[in-house]
């Protein structure tokens, strides 16, 4: 995997990020942290993409759809949902109860 297609993913899914000893990426969804993931500093240094692909919680069919840009945001929150890693939001008829 390229810095570049690391980078992509975050600008995508608008994870905040910060740099230390690594580059790390996380993202917030509804004031919750809900995933993470880190790379080594450095543009040529090589990113174990199962080790992030697992990090993100998707399996190598998506991951691929994710770096070349056809699952987006949505669909991205829609698999953490399936997966149980984000809570299903709530009805509004659950909501008025």
């Amino acid at each position: 995997m390229k810095v570049r297609d690391f980078t992509t993913i975050e600008n995508k899914l608008g994870m905040e990020t910060r740099n230390s000893a690594h580059h790390h990426a996380w993202l917030v969804h509804n004031g919750v942290t809900v995933v993470r993931t880190k790379r080594s500093q450095g543009d040529r240094k090589f990113i174990p993409e199962h080790l992030i692909r697992k990090q993100l919680h998707l399996d190598s069919r998506q991951f691929a759809e994710l770096i070349a840009c056809t699952l987006k945001l949505d669909g991205y929150i829609k698999i953490l949902i399936e997966k149980g890693i984000i809570a299903p939001p709530e009805s509004s008829a659950d909501a008025a109860q």
